[in-house]
């Protein structure tokens, strides 16, 4: 998600209203940032500088929008509490845009408490949703799921109510239940055109449109075939034994194995099944787990040694058998095999997902969402800058990394932390 609407109702925001105040209100409401700044564009005082600050993330330039809440959460006094956690959604809602993640979350709890102590219950709600996507955005879906049960979906208004059937809908996507996103996304279409907010109807409209791009490639026989996420969800629950490069592991029904950690293991799995229902050889194994194209008695050896591991981690799933050549995977009880591949290959899909979304990422906020080290991540992005798949901008601590749509297909199941399917 790349909205950034600033506080769920501006109208409410000053303590000491007047006719510009609302009046820029109103049109940040309206998702109108450049009639906002005609009424306060010229003025210094707290109220005028947090709705410019609204009203720059809206244009986009979320550096300048943080530093006016910032200057206006410093200008309210210390009776003017709701005012200031006014500013605290709001700039957290701005550091999600940037994709600043790693900042405390307690802060922003806070406000959430703060405002409902002063029956500020829309902006609360705004402050909730806020913290579920940056749940979701560094990949902590379960607590995402946490989060957004303690939004009450009935006192929301159209705008806050098509955010949160946005979130509703990734959550069911990142778990392949294709069915209760587009329920969401349509609901989420529904209150979009009630709120008449321009930006958020294009956000919706573009997350519908995902649905219908390939999310997958399945492999057999050397033929592939381009799947949607609703095709890619009828595969996994047919029973068939999947080896899912996409999130890397085995998968026959509810039953999963994951494998992520175990590349080696992952690697013998996927020739396997690619070469299903026939055998591999030895030295093809041996190239493909371990990297070498001049096998020695110690390759074979560790050879024997992974597959007895794999063979034991399959079970009941499927056997791995021996043959004059080398190996073959056979299913149990008939199955099919299938082989599910991401649309694109490399140690950084994942990375390339999360950077197409058209936003700026830090190092620190990526390396957050993938659950990797800042120096991982620092090196996978010299690789991709290298080959042109990136770029940087900024230097130091203000360095962001951007990459160029992936236009074609949805990145769903390359992201990150995806949940098993129930």
């Amino acid at each position: 998600m790349r909205s950034c609407s600033g506080y769920s109702d501006p109208r409410s925001y000053p303590c000491a209203m007047d006719s510009l105040i609302a009046a820029a209100g109103r049109a940040l409401a309206a998702g109108d940032p450049l009639g906002a700044l005609k009424h306060v564009a010229l003025r210094d005082d707290p109220p005028a500088l947090a709705l410019r600050g609204i009203a720059m993330a809206q244009l986009g330039d979320h550096a300048l929008a943080r530093a006016l809440l910032r200057r206006a959460g410093r200008g309210f006094g210390t009776h003017e509490a709701v005012a200031r956690a006014r500013c605290v959604v709001a700039e957290a809602e701005v550091a999600l845009a940037m994709r600043d993640l790693g900042g405390s979350p307690r802060e922003l709890a806070t406000a959430v408490h703060t405002l409902e102590a002063h029956a500020d219950h829309g902006n609360a709600l705004h402050a909730r949703l806020v913290a579920a996507r940056r749940l979701l955005l560094i990949g902590r879906l379960d607590d995402a799921v946490s989060a957004l049960a303690s939004v009450d979906a009935a006192r929301l208004p159209p705008s806050l109510a098509a955010v949160a059937e946005l979130i509703i809908a990734e959550l069911a996507l990142r778990s392949l239940r294709t069915a209760a996103a587009q329920a969401a996304l349509a609901r989420a279409h529904a209150a979009a055109q009630l709120a008449q907010v321009p930006a958020l109807l294009a956000e919706v409209m573009e997350a519908r449109v995902a649905l219908d791009r390939p999310a997958a490639r399945r492999l057999a026989g050397g033929l592939e075939q381009r799947l949607r996420l609703d095709e890619a969800e009828a595969l996994l629950g047919s029973g068939a034994l999947v080896i899912d490069a996409c999130r890397r592991g085995l998968r026959v029904g509810a039953e999963w194995r994951p494998l992520a950690r175990r590349p080696v293991l992952f690697a013998l799995a996927r020739s396997l099944a690619q070469a299903w229902p026939g055998d591999v050889d030895r030295e093809t194994l041996i190239a493909s787990a371990f990297h070498t194209r001049h096998p020695d008695e110690t390759h074979r050896a560790r050879l024997r040694v992974e597959v007895g591991r794999l063979r034991k981690l399959v079970a009941p799933l499927a056997s791995i058998v021996a043959t004059a050549r080398g190996f073959a995977l056979q299913a149990s009880a008939g199955r099919d095999v299938a082989l599910l591949v991401p649309p694109i290959e490399g140690e950084q899909a994942s990375l390339l997902a999360l950077l197409s979304d058209g936003a700026a990422w830090s190092t620190s906020a990526l390396s957050l969402a993938l659950g990797a080290s800042q120096r991982t991540v620092q090196r996978a992005l010299a690789e991709l800058e290298a080959s042109a798949q990136v770029r940087a901008i900024g230097r130091a601590r203000a360095r962001r990394w951007l990459a160029p749509p992936l236009t074609g297909f949805t990145t769903i199941l390359l992201l990150p932390a995806a949940l098993p399917i129930a």
